[in-house]
């Protein structure tokens, strides 16, 4: 027997989605799209027009608009074209981010600035554009990509660090602030998942020399690298972005209607 359930579903549902071109980003669109929502796909970076495509192509609605989240008046333009493409605006995932792995001390200026601009600023500035919408037509969700370095923090990632723990702080605030108009507001945190940000990361901390190993040696570090990434978690090991897709699938749909304000972990138990 087919179990319909209305609780899980985001059929005529509108969802933004910012930095949704790789990633969690795009495996919460993928799995958005299973299950009925129509997708505007946000991103800085015009490879994403192709993943949209490969929605589309499977039956989904998906429409890729090009956007700096760090820009308001790009962000602005952004949250008017959605709602003229689609008429409405129900879930809100503001996932855009990226990691600068380095103390204070190593850290310019200049990377602050773009780590904070594109983590926290971004989230602010989709929100400030997007909620005047859900307030208007009765409520709505947002889902913020935090961490789990905004409840512990990683060693020589202070501006990832910050921006995250900024992150789950917005978020808390911003469930205070709107939940009298009947919108929801959590983050998810996860811990190390096999992204580009990850071996970015690697790259960074110089665990790995290439993103895309064709030696043994670079195919020996890159396999210890993603062991080194989980071998310390109670769960021993990474996960993917397809399985933290789900939870931003449980916080958009009505299985978390009495949920707002929460920073929801999935590391594996490093934060326990």
């Amino acid at each position: 027997m087919e179990i319909t359930d209305q609780y899980l579903s985001l059929k005529g549902k509108v969802a933004l989605v910012t930095g949704a071109g790789s990633g969690i980003g795009l495996a919460v669109c993928q799995l958005y799209a299973k299950y009925g929502a129509q997708l505007a796909m946000v991103d800085v970076s015009d490879s994403c027009q192709e993943k949209a495509d490969q929605l589309c192509a499977t039956g989904a609605q998906a429409k890729f608009f090009r956007c700096d989240v760090r820009r308001e008046e790009e962000v602005q333009a952004v949250v008017a074209d959605v709602l003229n493409t689609f008429g409405h605006i129900d879930v809100l995932v503001n996932n855009a981010g990226i990691n600068v792995r380095k103390t204070v001390l190593d850290t310019t200026v200049e990377e602050w600035d773009r780590c904070i601009d594109i983590g926290l600023k971004g989230t602010f500035l989709f929100s400030k554009h997007t909620v005047p919408a859900m307030i208007r037509q009765g409520g709505g969700v947002i889902v913020n990509t935090a961490s789990g370095a905004a409840l512990k923090g990683v060693p020589d990632a202070a501006p990832y660090n910050a921006v995250k723990g900024g992150v789950a702080a917005l978020t808390r605030s911003m469930a205070v602030d709107f939940g009298k108009y009947n919108i929801r507001v959590n983050c998810v945190c996860p811990g190390d998942i096999l992204t580009p940000m990850l071996i970015d990361e690697g790259l960074q901390t110089g665990q790995i020399t290439t993103a895309d190993p064709q030696t043994p040696e670079e195919k020996e570090a890159m396999a210890r690298f993603v062991a080194s990434c989980g071998d310390y978690r109670p769960l021993r090991r990474i996960g993917t972005a397809e399985q933290i897709a789900y939870t931003f699938l449980f916080l958009a749909t009505d299985m978390s209607i009495y949920a707002t304000g929460g920073s929801f972990v999935v590391d594996g138990g490093r934060c326990s």
